[in-house]
């Protein structure tokens, strides 16, 4: 994936709304303008499994020769996602070899995985890898190779091969152009093609805050239900996510249902996974230095449907004292799923208050500070003059203290109004007295 290292405050790339002749692409700002998106099609595990393994073999680069001739030829790799990979090759060599080593690692993993795969009399190496281990990452490649030592001492290193490890256990569906591929296997071609627009939209919305870059399409999955995405999220990944980017990777995976509440769960999901994944591009390596409060915020930023509850569990925790300061919400949240929430609501209400105080320049500003290494007190400080406590409570007083101003008014309402009514009693009667007394004088008259 092409992406920035980092992101430098003398960067030429401007805000796209400071500066329209940046020589970065920016997303099109009418998705009727895209090139039609090609018609989805059907791809069943076991026909993926196959494809996968004769483009192997087509693709495979020209063996590599040491100064013994050593051919590695056949090379083939099979799996099923979560339960094994298989992979296997011939060897062939002019010296007898000594013994044979199979080495993978998986993209945006640092450890290397060393195993001994079964050699067989005619050169055949075969291993086959529990993929339940957790040792392959999700939707990430996996590159491979094999290492072989013979008899005289001489060491080959065969050339590095890859291959996708995604989940062909459902029958995925595609529509794809140049910004997006949306794959899903539940529902049909309108579910696609709702999820494939609202992708569009929600990618729009994100470069309105940060300078989208033509990059690779980005690869959304859609599974049917919590169940499925929680399996495949098995190897890693909190279990009360209902959606999970991988930015590195270009992949965002969600969990909508084809029922009447699909739409609004695209709205809200699809478009805070790709902000994860434009920011990530946006930022490169930096993206982890950038506070967590903010990298939830710009995402739930950019939701057409916001999540409704948020508000609801802001004011509870206003009126409980239980609001966690936006300080503590830089590098980690909570762990426990119920104060997480709380913290995605924060994250959320928080960023919008800088939004529509600040503008959205100021929330790009913001991610060039942080990704140029300023921590999370000295980011706030150099973009807005302030400290984070302090933007903290000026946002907590003005979208939380006004509600609980509101809600007070509603509590003593009802005093209020019987305090009238007391009141107005001998006001009312001095009226009346004094009226009466007026027309006794006017009767004497």
């Amino acid at each position: 994936m092409k992406r920035l290292s980092h992101l430098n405050a003398n960067d030429s790339t401007a805000y796209p709304h400071e500066q329209s002749k940046s020589g970065h692409s920016s997303f099109p700002l009418s998705p009727r303008k895209r090139e039609p998106a090609r018609k989805g099609r059907r791809c069943p595990p076991l026909a993926a499994a196959l494809f996968l393994t004769t483009s192997f073999l087509l693709a495979s680069p020209a063996p590599a020769r040491a100064q013994s001739v050593v051919e590695v030829s056949e090379v083939q790799v099979s799996y099923l996602f979560g339960s094994h990979v298989t992979f296997s090759a011939r060897i062939r060599a002019a010296v007898p070899m000594q013994e044979a080593w199979l080495l993978f690692q998986s993209a945006g993993e640092t450890n290397t995985h060393l195993v001994r795969p079964t050699l067989s009399a005619d050169g055949r190496l075969v291993y086959q890898h529990p993929a339940a281990t957790g040792t392959l990452r999700p939707f990430a490649p996996v590159y491979f190779w094999y290492r072989i030592t013979l008899t005289n001492g001489e060491v080959y290193t065969s050339p590095r091969r890859s291959f996708a490890y995604i989940d062909n256990r459902f029958p995925w569906q595609i529509l794809e152009d140049e910004w997006v591929r949306v794959h899903w296997y539940a529902g049909d071609l309108d579910f696609g093609q709702a999820a494939f627009d609202i992708a569009h939209v929600g990618l729009q919305k994100v470069s309105e805050i940060l300078p989208y870059q033509k990059s690779p399409p980005i690869d959304l999955y859609i599974y049917a239900s919590a169940v499925d995405l929680k399996n495949a999220l098995a190897l890693g990944g909190p279990a009360w996510a209902s959606g999970q980017a991988s930015p590195d990777l270009g992949v965002a995976l969600v969990a909508i249902a084809p029922d009447p509440a699909a739409k609004l769960e695209m709205e809200r999901q699809i478009p805070h996974e790709l902000a994860h994944i434009v920011l990530y591009q946006r930022a490169g390596a930096a993206y982890e230095r950038l506070p967590i409060w903010l990298r939830e915020g710009i995402a739930s930023l950019t939701e057409i449907y916001p999540n409704p509850d948020y508000r609801t569990a802001l004011k509870a925790a206003a009126q409980n004292g239980l609001l966690l300061d936006i300080s503590d919400l830089c590098y980690a949240f909570p762990s426990d799923a119920g104060r997480a929430y709380l913290a995605y609501a924060e994250a959320d209400s928080f960023t919008r208050y800088l939004y529509h105080t600040y503008g959205p320049p100021a929330l790009f500003h913001l991610v060039v500070a942080y990704a140029d290494g300023m921590d999370c007190e000295q980011g706030a400080r150099h973009i807005f003059g302030l400290s984070l406590t302090q933007l903290d409570r000026r946002w907590r007083q003005a979208t939380l203290d006004s509600n609980a101003l509101l809600a007070a008014g509603q509590h003593i309402l009802p005093y209020l109004i019987l305090l009238l009514i007391i009141l107005s009693i001998p006001v009312w009667g001095w009226s009346y007295a004094t009226a009466r007394r007026k027309h006794e004088r006017e009767q004497d008259i």
